[in-house]
């Protein structure tokens, strides 16, 4: 008898635990957006909930990014808020040592997420004033239910992999990856391996391939801009955001071009057409990145990366090419970028559009209405999503410090027996 009130007693305490309500913001998202929205709230004094798709932080980086991968800016530019990378650290640090950082920085705020946790659906409750968040995990896919007054969407930019319908891909019949999945050119020395994409994945998994002896070829449907990473010994970057501080955008891609041209020479000759639009420009309006060059050319020009242009099908182990070439080939890495995912789980229709981003342009674009937040959505690297975190942060410290400060609330808060799930 006494096993069966057991029983029923755990059975009870299931099903009452199918939902919670947060006391605070939840953070979906435990990639570096996540985080630094996390440690200014910490630093605000504000609880929150982080949940995550995968069983670690920064699942990106840890699972989707190839070894040789290192940050393309300089590591004052990379930083989160409140805490820079330690000096040793190289100007460019690694994809380990950014991992390291990234770990280190939630230990030091205390952020510990709630891992295996997949968002089904996010809608605002107008009735209540609550925005309701249902997930599954686990192998059993357990249902469970968040119900919080603030809502941070924090699942970045690159959070699903973009694979392109190509006539005859399905019968080509060699080992096809998207390059999330590309870790190092070794598996592939001695393979002719056709590279579909030319921004910086395509650009560093090409030289990755000629550095292991796999014989690459990068198809460049559209123009590109590739610039150099440093420019007599200064980053490209950085020249770029002092020449801003007192020159227009159009002058500073012009000289951006000039310098690129002194160091690069022409790349036109080698298949590499560039844009109309200056690379500044064309980053702002279309949030497409120029290549920053880290050795790819330097293999094209020595003709061990072939630039091949755009793909009309696929057949048994070759493909054919735009132009009427055709070329046998053993593997394809298609380095055709990432998507947001957020229209497919969160039910809201002002903020977001459906491409996945926000419809207000940077730099308004961080908080929507009804409590809802993004954070990582300003196509600016890091240094845009550390700039959203702080004021997101601010924002909800401010509301906050406002709620908490009412008698009122604190008594609704205690019978409704709000659980901080930043200590879960």
């Amino acid at each position: 008898m006494d096993n069966l009130f057991r029983l029923v007693d755990q059975d009870q305490a299931f099903f009452q635990r199918k939902w919670t309500l947060v006391n605070g913001p939840l953070i979906v998202g435990a990639g570096p957006s996540g985080l630094a929205t996390a440690a200014c709230l910490r630093e605000q004094g504000v609880p929150f909930a982080v949940l995550e798709r995968a069983e670690c932080i920064a699942s990106l980086w840890q699972k989707r990014a190839y070894d040789r991968l290192k940050l393309h800016l300089p590591k004052q530019f990379c930083q989160l808020p409140n805490l820079p990378f330690p000096e040793d650290f190289p100007d460019y640090p690694t994809k380990r040592q950014f991992i390291e950082y990234l770990e280190s920085y939630a230990k030091r705020f205390d952020i510990n997420p709630r891992f295996n946790e997949c968002v089904q659906s996010a809608r605002y409750d107008e009735t209540s004033g609550f925005w309701r968040v249902k997930t599954v995990s686990g192998a059993n896919k357990t249902e469970f239910e968040y119900i919080c007054r603030w809502l941070v969407v924090a699942t970045g930019e690159n959070a699903e992999c973009v694979v392109p319908d190509i006539e005859g891909l399905a019968d080509f019949g060699g080992e096809v990856i998207h390059a999330g999945e590309y870790k190092s050119g070794e598996r592939f020395k001695g393979q002719k391996v056709l590279v579909v994409g030319c921004g910086n994945s395509g650009m560093e998994v090409s030289l990755d391939l000629a550095n292991h002896d796999a014989s690459p070829s990068m198809v460049v449907r559209s123009s590109v801009h590739v610039l150099p990473r440093e420019v007599f010994g200064k980053s490209t970057f950085e020249l770029a955001v002092l020449m801003m501080k007192w020159l227009p955008l159009w002058l500073v891609d012009k000289l951006l071009l000039i310098l690129a041209w002194l160091v690069l020479g022409n790349i036109e000759k080698y298949g590499l057409k560039r844009p109309s639009i200056g690379p500044l420009e064309l980053k702002n309006s279309k949030g497409k990145t120029p290549v920053l060059d880290i050795g790819a050319l330097e293999r094209i020009k020595s003709g061990d990366v072939q630039v091949v242009p755009g793909i009309k099908r696929f057949s048994r182990g070759q493909v054919e090419l735009v132009n009427g070439r055709k070329l046998d080939i053993d593997s394809v890495v298609l380095a055709t970028g990432y998507r947001s995912n957020v229209p497919s789980w969160l039910q809201e229709g002002e903020f977001f559009s459906k491409n996945g981003f926000p419809k207000a342009a940077f730099p308004d674009g961080w908080k929507g209405k009804s409590g809802v937040y993004a954070v990582g959505f300003t196509r600016r690297g890091l240094s845009g999503a550390s700039s959203d975190a702080m004021k997101i942060a601010q924002d909800i410290g401010k509301l906050w410090k406002q709620e908490t400060k009412k008698p009122k609330n604190r008594t609704m808060a205690c019978h409704r027996r709000c659980i901080s799930l930043s200590h879960f």
